[in-house]
């Protein structure tokens, strides 16, 4: 039986790795990567694939056509008990298991049972984890997440910072990684755009409250969940790579100044992988699995100057005859919106109703009253908003035409085809690529590994993935 620690480095390509190591080659990665072994992936989902339907596929074994997840906060106790995620099969059958970040790992288990640790994503609704001492950092961490969703919050939250590394220490804070912070607010300064990179340094110091708790506990499984790359490949692949575009609408302005981002943010994940080689060196028993539930390629995509989003909840309810009351804002990746309303039914009939410049609103009832509104409408030189068959004034509305600083719209977008990378000090040089597997197959190869009993409705597991 090996040790797994599973890296789940949301939505990168081979070839960005590839391309990385091009340009870094003293990196970790750059230098490791013929002793890889390497898979590409291919997500097996039907229709429209994002990381909150494909990561359940990987973790659960099935694709959307039957786990049915779409969104954020979904009610899952039902397909929990049909088809449970991979963390809660492992703790079941006492295999010690920890959980950081992963996607609809809220809300943690009631019973401890079996975890190390486990933190939730950062779409949970609340701070609840465990240990309790990380409470804190869930608590900020979620704050941050929430403030910075399309623009970066550029101010500077001095109270829940200096509550945060009073705790420093047994958080796990490394000094190089303050001393990364310091330099940045710094570089700020002088470079505003540069705020853009708080959404990677806040994964960073997740990562490092995540390697404290791998050290302490050593367990047995153990995922930690990052989105920071995917996030710039999202913004930022037209930057890099500006050849792929038919009709490129960026100016070089715009290009120069954000070509490095995506390298920017795969150096930290090279940071982050070194340290967890130091440890799997150090800890043979381990192995390091790298991977993603799919990848990005580049996409028609035009700058964007403005979003239309809801910027006043309560002003917007109320135009529903909704007190504040009597519906919950829920996390969500914009342009989304989610919500808990009381009053589902009467919600839903007049949701029908709404309009942006005569188009209708598209909205999914995820039922138990919990609703998915998308908005995001973009460079809207009018915006006309009617509800219930009467118009309604923008600024009384609650919604907003909201400035996109960086001007980035989704330059690269979601493709099944992923990787899968393995690292273990023993392997020998290995060629690029293996061959593609499904990523139905990871979670039963893993339960293979632990000798745990895999359901009768996964996929067969690989025979190569781990050997």
């Amino acid at each position: 039986m090996d040790k797994i620690i599973l890296f789940e480095l949301n939505e990168v390509p081979i070839r960005i790795i590839e391309y990385f190591c091009k340009m870094r080659p003293n990196s970790w990665l750059s230098k490791n990567f013929d002793g890889l072994k390497k898979f590409e992936t291919y997500c097996e989902n039907g229709g429209h694939i994002s990381p909150w339907n494909t990561w359940p596929t990987l973790h659960r074994g099935v694709t959307n056509q039957k786990h049915f997840i779409s969104d954020f906060n979904q009610n899952l106790k039902e397909v929990d008990a049909e088809f449970p995620p991979l963390w809660q099969i492992l703790a079941d059958n006492k295999v010690k298991t920890g959980v950081f970040g992963s996607l609809h790992s809220y809300p943690p288990p009631k019973l401890q049972g079996n975890y190390s640790f486990y933190v939730p994503d950062v779409f949970a609704v609340g701070k609840e984890c465990f240990p309790k001492d990380v409470e804190l950092f869930q608590e900020i961490n979620l704050k941050l997440s929430r403030k910075s969703a399309r623009n970066v919050d550029s101010s500077i939250p001095y109270k829940d910072m200096l509550r945060l590394f009073g705790k420093a220490g047994s958080l796990g804070f490394k000094m190089n990684t303050l001393t990364a912070i310091g330099g940045q607010l710094v570089r700020e300064k002088t470079t505003p755009w540069k705020t853009v990179r708080r959404r990677t340094y806040q994964t960073v110091l997740s990562f490092d409250v995540f390697y404290k708790l791998l050290v302490k506990e050593k367990p047995d499984f153990t995922t930690f969940f990052t989105n920071h790359v995917a996030s710039s490949q999202h913004r930022y692949w037209a930057a890099l790579f500006p050849t792929e575009y038919k009709e490129l609408k960026y100016d070089q302005e715009w290009i120069e100044t954000y070509e490095n981002e995506i390298i920017f943010t795969m150096s930290r994940t090279d940071d982050m992988l070194r340290r967890l080689a130091h440890f799997v060196d150090k800890n043979p028993t381990y192995k390091l699995m790298i991977t993603s539930s799919m990848g990005q390629e580049a996409c028609d995509s035009e700058p964007i100057e403005t979003q239309l989003y809801i910027e006043n909840h309560e002003a917007f309810f109320a135009k529903f005859g909704i007190a504040k009351d009597d519906f919950t804002f829920l996390p969500s990746m914009l342009p989304q919106f989610n919500y808990f309303v009381k009053d589902s039914e009467g919600f839903a009939a007049q949701l029908e109703t709404l309009r942006v410049n005569d188009k209708k609103v598209h909205f999914r009832d995820l039922g138990e009253g919990r609703f998915s509104i998308d908005l995001g409408q973009q460079n809207l030189k009018s915006t006309e908003i009617s509800l219930n068959g009467g118009v309604l004034p923008l600024d009384q509305s609650g919604l907003k035409n909201v400035v996109i600083e960086d001007k980035s719209s989704a330059t690269a977008y979601h493709i099944p085809e992923g990787h899968c990378f393995i690292y273990h000090p023993s392997f020998q040089k290995s060629a690029i690529h293996s061959h593609q597997i499904s990523t139905q197959e990871i979670m039963p190869t893993i339960l293979q590994n632990f000798a745990v009993e895999i359901p009768s409705y996964a996929a067969h597991p690989s025979q190569t993935i781990l050997k």
